[in-house]
């Protein structure tokens, strides 16, 4: 008897079953400037006519780490995809692009139609979150390498901005203020250490109730990664935003000197900054240090905005009456890339 494809573990007939259950959740991206449709062998996307003088085009990719292992053992995979693009496209923004398309990859030991449906379902929501357009992805199935019900997740995004609307640290000011804007949870970073105090230590299930939480882990720690795209861009069109911070693995602490130029620094004064009740109890539950905490997840606070000193209040009156979660953080000051945690209760 013949050997076919399928005898080696690759079974062609469910990836045409899955192009079909994803190929109108796609569509649902799409803007006029997509042209074609899937199934080409690359993505096309005209560039819109902007009235930028020299448009530069931004790029990100990323993927969503080991909070893929809490996807698997919870069993649930539509909203993973929305950490994908999230990692993404808050990345692009930070240059002050605009999103334009997104493409995807998954790799999988065992292509199961529904559940990779149920992944692109997510990279679709956050598409629509983060205003971009699926333009196109790649599903591997490689049995051997993964396991069976095992799959990774990376996304590619591109934005477009004005070369004289740029963001970098050449624009930042001694003075200017520090404005965060709330995370809605962990994100998508630190889940190597997460995983270590819930299943190592604590030897919590992932569907553990916790009672400060209200809610099991798995409902906690899988919600979705803040995509800050629709609050941030009309700030970019309004105000003279000088750097924004994506705060992803590293926290502050690494993440915000990204943003400094040279002989600068930054505090945050934490005086009356109440930790998010999850941050809490990973420290507690691991015995971490909290300034080792601040280095390594996001602790609320998921973008930060410099603004000059003088547009401060209009930032935040801007973002109070859109009912956006934030606070005043700290300001700019000289030093040499550090981050002084002011009123820290260690």
């Amino acid at each position: 008897m013949s050997l076919t494809y399928k005898d080696s573990g690759v079974d062609k007939e469910a990836g045409y079953q899955q192009v079909k259950l994803i190929k109108d959740l796609v569509k649902q991206t799409f803007d006029e400037n997509v042209i074609f449709d899937l199934g080409g062998f690359g993505g096309m996307y005209r560039l819109p006519e902007l009235n930028y003088e020299k448009p530069i085009l931004v790029s990100g990719t990323d993927g969503v780490g080991t909070k893929l292992d809490l996807a698997f053992r919870a069993d649930k995979h539509d909203t993973i995809g929305i950490d994908c693009v999230a990692m993404c496209a808050n990345d692009v923004l930070c240059q002050g692009a605009k999103p334009l398309f997104f493409l995807d990859y998954i790799a999988t030991g065992k292509l199961i139609p529904e559940k990779m449906a149920n992944i692109v379902a997510g990279v679709v929501e956050g598409c629509k979150q983060a205003g971009m357009a699926l333009i196109g992805g790649e599903t591997a199935e490689m049995p051997g390498i993964y396991q069976e019900n095992h799959y990774d997740l990376a996304g590619f995004a591109v934005g477009i901005v004005d070369e004289k609307d740029v963001l970098n640290p050449n624009n930042v000011q001694i003075g200017d203020k520090l404005i965060g804007l709330k995370s809605s949870g962990v994100h998508s970073n630190g889940f190597s250490l997460i995983r270590k105090i819930i299943f190592d230590l604590q030897k919590f299930d992932i569907d553990t109730y916790i009672d400060q939480l209200g809610k099991t882990l798995a409902e906690e720690l899988l919600i979705p990664t803040r995509i800050y795209t629709k609050e941030v861009i009309p700030l970019l069109e309004k105000y003279d935003i000088h750097a924004l911070s994506h705060i992803t693995g590293g926290g502050v602490i690494e993440n915000l000197p990204r943003s400094l130029a040279e002989g600068q620094a930054v505090y945050w004064d934490l005086k009356d900054y109440e930790i998010p009740t999850i941050f809490q109890l990973l420290a507690e539950w691991g015995n971490v240090n909290i300034r080792e905490m601040f280095g390594t997840f996001n602790m609320g606070i998921g973008m930060v905005i410099f603004v000059p000193a003088q547009e401060a209040e209009n930032v935040i009156a801007d973002l109070k009456s859109q009912n956006i979660e934030h606070i005043l953080m700290g300001e700019v000051i000289s030093g040499n890339g550090e981050v002084n945690l002011r009123n820290l209760q260690d």
